[in-house]
């Protein structure tokens, strides 16, 4: 790994999108503590001292932001609420589904510039929720209608900047923007988690015995989840494929064998992503309508409120918690098939594989091929969708233990996963910059 930053430093081109990266990084965090105009601040101090479980979650995957009300309070949460609406469209409405196929760029553009439609809009219904929920603590300095018009507009000039910082990186840095987003915000509470081991081991001055075994305990637990996960991450079934000898132009090309990559892991950390933000909705979107919902304990709509921030926080019921871990599961996995044929599709792969008459050793080309490649691809699935929400539900399972920490299953998941594809795609970049000096 070391290595290859270092080869990546002493390229030039590939130097510069480091630090083009890290200077978005920079503003990004810099954005994390501009409060929105219109909030107590001596008030707002108060109230981060409070448990607020809805503040947990968001605050996973922005920096803390949301704790502070911050111009990136509610992260980007709506652009990828957002793209998942519009990835279901395209399997619903025939006109999306010709865009994204057959349009090429040009339906790629369209496709981006309804995304960034919705997101605004969800971007106002989210805002309306954050401004709701928190004014039922008093901290805003005033309740009328420009207040609430200010901070909604400054949380939608949020989410829309990191929307844009989230593109630059992905089209002139290193790595998709807005995992590298969502992967600098957790790791930004890196620093607390540690505090809070040391905390955990010295309790005034003294080492303690037990909090020392709970330190080491995990640290053990996390060591092992992280080299779990780079093995799934890591992990491939590679499909064997032959091509038989034929002609091209005057040349006789001669037999080839290869194979079809496809990894355990698929679809990366989108599907606990996808999952995490389905599960928030609700709880963004209630508050707008029930001011008081965070502290009614009756009726259907308290009880869809208290069961949508059930996974961040051990003050719902047992009931609650055990039904969002479920409806939480069943959402990772099916949004890892969702994910992983929209982006891997048997019956095209198999297709181009006849074209260029390739088979599968023992497989006949054709439907056939199609069947085989559905039927691995499936099981492949399975497993990784089940090891996505194992992983997910991690921090259900360990809620009670005496340290609250910034790196739960699906942040180190995130970490893990984004830290991979950043340094795999150094490492194509290099390989690209390596024979282009090469040949040139």
């Amino acid at each position: 790994m070391f290595k290859v930053l270092g080869n990546a430093l002493k390229t030039p081109e590939v130097r510069k999108k480091i630090l083009y990266t890290l200077l978005l990084i920079v503003i990004f965090r810099l954005g994390c503590f501009i409060t929105v105009p219109g909030v107590d601040l001596v008030a707002l101090s108060e109230q981060n001292t409070t448990t607020n479980g809805l503040t947990g979650l968001i605050d996973l995957i922005s920096g803390g932001a949301f704790s502070r009300l911050s111009l990136f309070a509610m992260s980007i949460s709506p652009y990828i609420t957002a793209s998942i609406v519009i990835q279901l469209l395209t399997f619903v409405i025939p006109a999306l589904e010709r865009l994204s196929k057959e349009g090429g760029e040009v339906g790629r553009v369209k496709i981006n510039r309804y995304t960034k439609i919705l997101t605004i809009i969800l971007a106002l219904i989210e805002g309306l929720g954050v401004f709701f929920a928190q004014k039922s603590y008093g901290i805003f300095v005033g309740e009328d209608f420009l207040t609430m018009a200010l901070v909604v507009l400054s949380l939608m000039t949020g989410t829309s900047l990191l929307m844009w910082l989230g593109e630059q990186i992905t089209a002139k840095g290193i790595g998709n923007g807005i995992s590298i987003l969502i992967f600098v915000g957790i790791v930004a509470g890196l620093p607390s988690a540690v505090q809070d081991i040391w905390q955990l081991i010295f309790v005034n001055g003294a080492i303690s015995t037990t909090g020392l075994l709970s330190a080491l305990g995990i640290i053990i637990g996390a060591v092992i989840l992280v080299a779990a996960v780079v093995f799934v991450q890591q992990a491939e079934r590679r499909i064997p494929v032959q091509y038989a000898k034929k002609v091209v132009g005057r040349k006789m090309v001669g037999a080839q064998n290869t194979h079809i990559p496809l990894k355990l892991a698929m679809a990366g950390v989108m599907p606990i992503i996808f999952a995490s933000s389905f599960m928030m909705f609700p709880a963004m979107i209630l508050p707008i309508f029930i001011p008081n919902i965070a502290e009614t304990t009756s009726g259907f709509w308290a009880g869809l409120y208290q069961f949508s921030i059930a996974t961040s926080t051990s003050s719902v019921s047992i009931g609650y918690t055990i039904a969002n871990a479920i409806v939480y599961v069943l959402l990772i996995v099916g949004f890892t098939f969702f994910y992983s044929y929209a982006t891997f599709n048997p019956a095209e792969i198999s297709s181009r594989i006849k074209m260029n008459g390739g088979f599968i050793p023992g497989i006949r080309a054709g439907k056939p091929t199609t069947e085989y490649l559905s039927s691995v691809l499936s099981k492949l699935l399975w497993f990784g969708g089940l090891f996505l929400a194992i992983i997910a539900i991690i921090p259900m399972l360990a809620r009670f233990l005496p340290i609250d920490l910034a790196f739960g299953g699906t942040s180190i998941l995130i970490v893990v996963g984004v830290a991979l594809e950043m340094m795999q795609q150094l490492e194509s970049q290099l390989t690209v910059r390596h024979y282009k000096g090469f040949l040139g």
